[in-house]
């Protein structure tokens, strides 16, 4: 057989099937570069607002906190270093963990204080549209405040 007819041949069987599969591949071209990193996803809900830990929940921390402290304290006397006080060391990372927690009973932070401001003097001025009475801006504000806790 001729090497031109056999070309031909291929060509006349390979051209339909490319196309019959090009033509079905149209959903999928349509999936590339979709997942869970693309920018088009929603983006994850934040995380739930701290709560105060309770005392259950300090002891357990407490106990994972020695349970590094030791296992770093071991690795150091395997390899021949001076070794951490692990009780002082403890203590000391549950101090640093307490600044950085925000303290339950203090104020809410300014942002929100604003922001509920701005919330309360709109809806004043909507009241005040509609010929109703005004709210007491400061007293509105402490009490939504006191709501959101």
């Amino acid at each position: 057989m001729d090497p031109s007819t056999v070309i031909w041949i291929v060509m006349l069987v390979v051209t339909p099937i490319a196309t019959i599969l090009f033509a079905g591949s149209w959903g999928l071209i349509d999936e590339i570069g979709k997942g869970g990193l693309t920018l088009e996803d929603p983006l994850p809900p934040p995380p739930a607002p701290s709560r105060p830990m309770t005392p259950m929940a300090k002891a357990e921390q407490k106990a994972e906190i020695r349970q590094m402290v030791q296992a770093r304290h071991d690795r150091q006397v395997a390899r021949g270093e001076s070794p951490v006080e692990v009780d002082v060391e403890v203590e000391r990372l549950l101090a640093m963990g307490a600044e950085m927690e925000p303290d339950p009973s203090s104020e809410h932070d300014d942002l929100l204080r604003e922001e509920v401001r701005q919330l309360v003097v709109a809806r004043n001025d909507r009241r005040e549209k509609r010929g109703e009475a005004p709210l007491d801006v400061e007293e509105e504000v402490a009490r939504q405040l006191r709501e959101l806790t």
